[in-house]
């Protein structure tokens, strides 16, 4: 039976959801390798050509593709089942991932480099947008639905401040290809098990919602406003990865890399988790609003530091911004779009990150080739306030519209649901 939830909800009633932990666990296995991809395709391929521009430009095609494809990976788990899409994906991507290590080792072209990264970020494993789909059946339309969005993002920067760190530590003690080859390895893995747990995805049935549930969640105007917004926090991804790695280097610490990322993914999960503990009053439209001019201010600072303790800092207070932002976002998703949709809607905005991100370390990249040690900080400051202009101008297709009918969902259980 669907859990009773208080007028206050928190972390610990959440986590006491039934079955929750049949999917929580293998789903932070899983998505860890996510956080270690991008940084060590910089790390393998930087060593191998010495270059940042050509090292940011085989991360982004990467990003470009895991963007592009992420969606359609989400309207397939929706319409035939996360395991179908899951177990075919991890294999592909863990063979992507080895060629392209071989092609990179072998000192491959640039341009072979770029057609094994197509593959690479195409399989791209999209366990977070799974994992929420599964929090939104055991949930329904729960007030515990925030708090669980809280949770998601305080879980996905537990990877990002684990999965850069033993990708750097791995790439730079032990082997320069040790980060990519264990990424593969772990996403095999951990895709495998997570699809196991066939219980807690959302069942998928040839009843009367199916109509409901093949709607594309890219005709949500309100879902376009979002993508574009994430677009921005993905730049801040991308931006400080390739910028950081460079600044490391420039000093001659480039373990410290790790550190000073770890700094950045530790201040989005703190105010995660703060964020998640919260009840709420004031709307999420203007959450959304007031935490993206914070994220867009700090961001603009990057640029300005020439210290490791300065950055370390301003990294702390860049992340400490995107949690909110993420969390408003994708809870904004559960208003915003039918049910049968959401798992796309979601691998959208993973998808605009991703984009995003390979956008970012590809300008980032040259500018620290052609300018000064620290132009790729540029590019956060240059994202966010693009993205800050979109939001303020297309900010009223945020609103939740009124819904019209319900549909019942069932998961062992039967809720009315509404959708538009």
């Amino acid at each position: 039976m669907a859990s009773t939830v208080t007028s206050r909800p928190g972390y610990g009633q959440l986590l006491r959801t039934r079955g929750a932990w049949t999917f929580l666990l293998p789903g932070f296995a899983a998505r860890q390798p996510f956080a270690m991809l991008t940084i060590s395709i910089v790390l393998l391929v930087q060593h191998t050509t010495g270059s940042y521009g050509a090292a940011g430009a085989a991360a982004a095609v990467t990003g470009v593709s895991m963007a592009l494809f992420a969606p359609y990976s989400g309207r397939l788990a929706d319409r035939h089942g996360q395991r179908a899409v899951l177990i075919p994906g991890v294999l592909v991507h863990s063979l992507s991932g080895l060629t392209f290590t071989a092609l990179a080792l072998g000192h491959a072209p640039l341009w072979a480099l770029f057609v094994a990264a197509v593959p690479t970020g195409a399989s791209v494993p999209q366990i977070g947008p799974m994992v929420r789909a599964r929090w939104g059946v055991k949930l329904q339309d729960s007030p515990l639905m925030t708090t669980a969005a809280a949770f998601e993002s305080v879980t996905d920067e537990l990877t990002f401040v684990f999965g850069p760190l033993l990708a750097t530590a791995l790439s730079t003690t032990v082997n320069p290809a040790a980060g990519l080859v264990t990424e593969a390895g772990l996403t095999l893995v951990g895709g495998l098990v997570f699809a196991a747990q066939n219980g807690t995805q959302p069942t998928v049935t040839a009843d009367g919602h199916a109509r409901v549930k093949h709607v594309s969640a890219l005709r949500v105007p309100g879902v376009r406003v979002l993508i574009a917004t994430f677009l921005g926090i993905g730049s801040v991804f991308g931006g400080m990865q390739v910028s950081l790695t460079a600044f490391t280097e420039s000093i001659g610490e480039p373990g410290l890399n790790g550190v000073l990322y770890g700094a950045f993914a530790a201040g989005n999960m703190l105010s995660g988790v703060v964020c998640g503990a919260v009840a709420w009053k004031i709307a999420p439209q203007r959450r959304l609003l007031v935490g993206y001019v914070a994220l867009a201010l700090t961001a603009s600072a990057l640029w300005t530091a020439h210290s490791v303790l300065l950055l370390a800092a301003l990294g702390l207070l860049v992340g400490m911004c995107i949690a909110p932002a993420l969390i408003t976002g994708y809870t904004l998703v559960e208003g915003l779009v039918p049910a049968g949709a959401r798992t796309e809607a979601f691998t959208w905005l993973t998808g605009a990150v991703a984009l995003g991100q390979a956008a970012a370390v590809t300008v980032a990249g040259q500018l620290e080739d052609r300018l000064w040690g620290g132009a790729g900080f540029l590019v956060p400051m240059a994202g966010t306030v693009l993205a800050l202009g979109t939001l303020i101008a297309l900010r009223s297709r945020l609103t939740t519209r009124p819904h019209s009918r319900t549909v019942a969902r069932g998961v062992g259980h039967r809720v009315p649901v509404a959708v538009d």
